[in-house]
């Protein structure tokens, strides 16, 4: 594998140099494959590929790691998970940490993983375009930097798509927007509730972050108020002193799960009470089920409930219209807000910029295949972080990614030296 290792040094040397310079004569030839994207996924991904030998570059359109996590979360933010379910491959959380890491002490981590596995993106590379050559069978891929004219094309027998679900915020177009005096920001803006204190916040979307930024605005005195049009499955986040998803993980190997959904059901029903009189009414299908078949999250209760359940957070129905500065609601009530928060998601931005295949759906942006199954396309092409299964979901990807690439790596690294047609 000597001359692969020259080559690979070969490649990335003028591939840097080429970007300093700002002047990319010919296309630059990836020994390994490409990875899109510098989020956890992504990194996940390089470093099960450089436990094998195999070398890859990644391109980010940020100038940083983990871009989401860094500019576009609240300052509160703690994974909903306990550590060992969102720990990438390779390398654990380091056993000092809470079970709970804070937004920061995430970061953290994933800058020592990049350290630790000599992960070295090549920042501010904005994918505009990736399709597969059938001539060469090699993978084009195109990309621009800060200034129109800093355009490159990277060559490769492999790209792994690990942009992931959450590359662009979602903006529902509601009815009087353009009439409402107050700010109306989405969560990706929001940092901290205290730029709201004593102001009447409507909260739009009622998951995990439509749920903990109510909070927060409880604690920095404002008034929230939130925003509910579908129905929601609220489950604590603790059960039995164990978390609620390593107890739901573990009954799962021994008992079904429609089983497992009963007794989450029954359980939060002891200790939460009945959501419904609180305008949370729940889905037909149980948690679990809902989120095999649809990739709906439940909603792990931090506190907000009680602060529900205590009045100083007012649960409203659908949005029908907004005023100058009032909202109606479907059911056919008015009240004034002083701002509205839309916690409306994300979602997936490849179809954008991935030409010529049908892995991923252009309805959605996520592979057509369901977990676990989507993770393998064509050409080689792979897809991590689309599973709807959060951190560990992705570590399952990069790992079965790895090992199929490996199969193959000697033999197609050998093949493209002979260059079936040229790459300029």
């Amino acid at each position: 594998m000597d001359y692969l290792k020259e080559l690979e040094g070969k490649s990335v040397h003028d591939y840097y140099h080429q970007i300093k310079m700002n002047k990319m004569a010919s296309p630059i030839f990836v020994p390994g494959p490409v990875i899109v994207g510098a989020g956890p996924s992504g990194l996940a991904a390089a470093a099960c590929l450089k436990q094998k030998g195999i070398p890859s570059l990644i391109l980010e359109r940020a100038e940083c790691l983990a871009s989401l996590w860094q500019f576009k979360t609240y300052d509160r933010l703690r994974l909903h998970l306990p550590k060992q379910f969102c720990q990438l491959p390779l390398l654990p959380f380091p056993k000092t940490l809470p079970s709970y890491p804070t937004k920061q002490q995430f970061l953290a981590y994933l800058k020592d993983y990049a350290d630790h596995f000599d992960i070295k993106p090549a920042f501010s590379q904005t994918v505009v375009s990736a399709e597969f050559d059938h001539m060469c069978e090699l993978w084009r891929v195109k990309t621009q930097g800060h200034k129109k004219e800093d355009i490159a094309e990277y060559i490769c027998q492999w790209l792994i798509v690990a942009t992931g679900e959450n590359s662009e915020e979602v903006v529902p177009q509601i009815e009087g927007m353009e009439e409402f005096e107050g700010p109306i920001l989405h969560t990706s803006l929001y940092k901290s509730g205290s730029m709201f204190c004593g102001k009447n916040v409507l909260v739009v979307g009622c998951g995990n972050s439509g749920m903990e930024v109510c909070l927060d605005l409880c604690n920095h005195n404002a008034r929230p108020s939130l925003a509910v049009r579908d129905t929601v499955h609220i489950l604590p986040q603790q059960m039995l002193g164990k978390s609620t998803f390593g107890l739901s993980m573990f009954l799962l190997k021994w008992f079904p799960k429609r089983f497992v959904d009963q007794f989450l059901l029954l359980m939060s029903h002891l200790m939460l009470g009945d959501t419904a009189q609180f305008g949370l009414r729940r889905p037909k299908l149980g948690p679990l089920e809902l989120k095999n078949l649809y990739g709906k999250t439940p909603v792990l209760d931090v506190g907000t409930l009680a602060q529900i359940k205590n009045g100083k957070i007012k649960v409203c129905r659908g949005i029908k219209r907004l005023a100058r500065n009032a909202v109606e609601f479907v059911d056919g009530k008015v009240e004034n807000f002083d701002a509205i928060i839309l916690a409306t998601g994300y979602k997936s931005n490849v179809p954008s910029w991935l030409k010529g295949t049908d892995m991923f759906s252009e309805k959605d942006g996520l592979p057509r295949r369901p977990f676990p199954n989507g993770w393998k396309g064509e050409n080689g092409l792979y897809a991590v972080g689309f599973t709807k299964r959060g951190l560990l979901g992705a570590s399952i990807d990069a790992k079965r990614i790895a090992e199929d690439i490996e199969n193959s790596w000697k033999a197609k690294a050998t093949h493209i030296l002979e260059f079936p047609c040229p790459l300029a």
